[in-house]
């Protein structure tokens, strides 16, 4: 029979028993460790909660086969060794407790009851995130997979931990997992192993705490990349006595030399971990014998001028190596980091890496927006990072707190979130501004579901639009097939809108309809015109450029805004003034170019152009000259001052010098139902000049059945430049043109 301890706790004026030496995890000689550096209020907590769960986690086993009590104890021993306090200690392991088992420890009002508010809310954080994680493993599509999306779910983490505590727990929890993944032999599950280097560990690195980041990312390397891990570990085995008691040496013997000098300083052994070894000998592309860090010091001194104090002292210990000394203290990191790097070798031709940094420096560079992660994760060139934002606050809040923890100083308050993370159905995680509505959501993910937003499901409920999104919900959206936006989301006062982004593509969707409007308007006035005169017959886009308009659209608009008098058409149309327009007209002038008329009606109701402007059912596009575009290319929009939306392919430099010159104009399209409709596309032809290339390159186009529109053709020193304008459906026919166009001899083809 084993032998017991008692331990009195006051919150329930009992005593609880731990075993002395058992094969239980909770035992006398656990229990110590668990409760190292707590008062007596600390350890009773941790006491009774150990009391209510060891029963109901005998025999409970994880989905991995881990038993549960085994995971809890040894969770609760590294936050531990982190110097977490009791509450935290407490927490981890009653969340460990399945549903069915939560029984022991009653509903959130006995638990808080017994435990206190503190540790409900840690329970129920650290529960949310579990949940929440669930789901991001759940991604259903690539763009929740990418590389942004996990930044975004590390920063999600952080923000659904009011308490950043929590955040402590589950890295102690994936910790655990890993060693005992480890310890059994048992095989670790890829998705897991990746997930821990994509968003545990960069959380951890963040967070400063060096010990648990550099043990996760060296066991889940050791499962991702089994070979490669048993290499360089069998390398580093080799040499790790003589490496440990060369470090130990070497820090000795500068001690010795800085005490002679009369210079205080703080001088430490840095070990270089397997996976950091990997990941520098493939990023530099170096092999194990060129790494010159596997052995390192840092030495922390008073001031600047003892920085180099010491860099000269350890220069003459040891010798230079001349090509890998950076002065980050005279020339700052773009990041504003500081400190002396060099590297030494020995008598015996051992090189070591030594750092070198004021308190100051190192404080910075540990909690300020320098910190270690800013300028490793962002690479070598590593450009200035903005920390000033809540969520970096928020991480450097947490480190603070995690060393003023181990000094005793009591804990800071962090900064407010400025933003939110939300999730799609598929688990995309979205950044949004803090206070961001569903309205707010439908228009990032696009601005024609902005349009047609009409209501929203949040976690699985319908929720009124004006609702305020939290972090860690999931948003749907309930869309019309078509239709518009309300103007009272442009009403501050009721609260509809919070992101300035989705109040510009509102304004943008009213102000295209009202011009819309005008052209209508306009145009009815005219026509209207017209009919008293006689004149119906008249080409109107011919009338608005003798009106001295570039076209009938913008005589429209004027018109309308009351700008333009009709009686100035009833004065160009007089007999007298035709007859002088006639007069000017030069003789022999042929008949006016038939003019391309795709998109210059109501694409939505003809479909001749199949161009969507998003969220407008009555606006009129036509296709831009400059650039034509056709389906599939990225095509943006320019709203023009009386002739409705431009349509632009996205790289047309024209409208790159309308964007620059007038953002405001600027709105969203996409194709929609193109149908059969065609397009003018150009092609430019460069070739030598021969007799036959014009009928080659037109029996080109008769094989592929595509109507050429015109041709403009020159010759300059034997070489041809030819323009055709041909129609086409979709870009698989512009393809199959400039494919076989290549094809012919001497000819270059491309998109005009």
């Amino acid at each position: 029979m084993s032998a017991f301890f008692a331990f009195s706790s006051p919150f329930t004026m009992s005593t609880i028993a731990f075993p002395v030496s058992d094969s239980s995890p909770f035992n006398a000689e656990w229990f110590a460790h668990a409760s190292k550096g707590l008062d007596q209020a600390g350890q009773s907590l941790l006491a009774l909660a150990v009391d209510r769960v060891r029963k109901p986690l005998q025999g409970l086993l994880a989905k991995t086969g881990e038993p549960l009590a085994e995971h809890s104890a040894a969770v609760v021993g590294i936050l531990a060794e982190l110097g977490i306090d009791a509450e935290t200690r407490a927490s981890a392991l009653i969340t460990v407790l399945p549903p069915e088992a939560d029984g022991a420890v009653g509903g959130p009002d006995a638990m808080r009851k017994e435990f206190g508010a503190e540790v409900v809310s840690l329970v129920q954080g650290t529960r949310a995130l579990l949940r929440l994680g669930n789901l991001a493993g759940q991604a259903k599509d690539d763009a929740a997979q990418g590389g942004d999306q996990k930044e975004m779910q590390r920063k999600m983490l952080l923000a659904m931990a009011a308490d950043l505590r929590i955040v402590l727990m589950r890295l102690a929890s994936r910790l655990q997992s890993l060693r005992w993944h480890a310890s059994s032999k048992t095989p670790y599950p890829p998705s897991l192993a990746r997930e821990t280097m994509e968003l545990y560990t960069p959380l951890a690195n963040r967070l400063g705490i060096w010990q648990l980041k550099w043990e996760m990312e060296d066991l889940a390397f050791r499962f991702q990349d089994p070979e490669t891990y048993r290499t360089i570990a069998g390398q580093l085995e080799e040499k790790r006595v003589e490496r440990e008691a060369f470090i130990l040496a070497a820090v000795h013997a500068l001690q010795s030399a800085l005490a002679d000098a009369h210079i205080p300083a703080e001088v430490t052994g840095r070990p270089k971990h397997i996976y950091s070894i990997w990941n520098k000998m493939r990023l530099k592309n170096l092999q194990f014998s060129q790494l010159f860090d596997l052995r390192a010091l840092r030495v922390i001194v008073e001031d600047e001028r003892a920085c180099y104090a010491v860099l000269a002292l350890a220069h003459s210990l040891w010798t230079p190596v001349s090509d890998e000394f950076d002065d980050y203290i005279s020339r700052p990191k773009p990041n504003g980091y500081r400190s002396l790097h060099t590297v030494v070798t020995d008598g015996e031709g051992r090189s070591f890496e030594i750092q070198i940094r004021t308190h100051e420096m190192h404080q910075f560079a540990e909690y300020g927006m320098a910190a270690h992660w800013l300028y490793k994760e962002s690479g070598p060139r590593g450009g200035k990072v903005a920390a000033a934002s809540g969520y970096d606050q928020k991480v450097s809040w947490m480190r603070q707190l995690l060393a003023w923890d181990k000094d005793g100083r009591g804990q800071v308050a962090p900064a407010p979130d400025e933003h939110i993370y939300v999730m799609t159905p598929q688990a995309r995680v979205i950044e949004l501004p803090a206070g961001a509505t569903p309205v707010d959501f439908a228009y990032y993910l696009h601005t024609d579901l902005g349009h047609r937003c009409r209501g929203a499901r949040v976690d699985g409920q319908m929720v009124p639009l004006l609702t305020r999104l939290a972090t860690g919900q999931t948003v749907e959206i309930i869309a019309a097939k078509s239709g518009g936006p309300s103007r009272d989301w442009l009403n501050p006062q009721l609260g509809f809108l919070a992101s300035p982004r989705s109040r510009a593509k509102v304004r943008a969707w009213f102000n295209a309809i009202e011009l819309q409007q005008r052209i209508s308007q306009g145009q009815a006035m005219v026509e209207k015109e017209l009919q008293r005169l006689g004149k119906t017959a008249i080409n109107l886009e011919h009338l608005a450029q003798q009106l001295e308009f570039a076209r009938a659209d913008d005589l429209y608009v004027a018109v309308a805004k009351e700008e333009f008098s009709l009686r100035q058409i009833d004065y160009l149309l007089s007999p007298q003034k035709g007859r002088a327009a006639d007069a000017a007209a030069p003789a022999g002038a042929a008949p006016e170019a038939r003019v391309y008329q795709s998109g210059t009606d109501n694409v939505v109701k003809t479909g001749k152009s199949g161009v969507l402007v998003v969220g407008v059912d009555s606006l009129m596009t036509q296709l831009a000259r400059c650039c034509r575009p056709a389906p599939p290319d990225l095509i943006v929009g320019f709203v023009t001052r009386g002739r409705g939306v431009s349509i632009h392919r996205h790289d047309c430099p024209s409208y790159a010098a309308l964007a620059e010159r007038q953002p405001e104009r600027l709105i969203d399209v996409d194709w929609g139902d193109t149908g059969e409709a065609l397009y003018p596309v150009d092609i430019s032809i460069h070739a030598a000049e021969r007799d036959d290339l014009l009928r080659d390159v037109s029996e080109v186009f008769a094989k592929l059945r595509l109507n050429v529109v015109s041709v403009n053709t020159h010759s300059r020193r034997s070489l041809a430049h030819m323009v055709f304008t041909i129609e086409v459906k979709n870009g698989e026919q512009i393809s199959r043109a400039l494919a076989a166009l290549n094809e012919l001899s001497g000819v270059s083809a491309g998109r005009h």
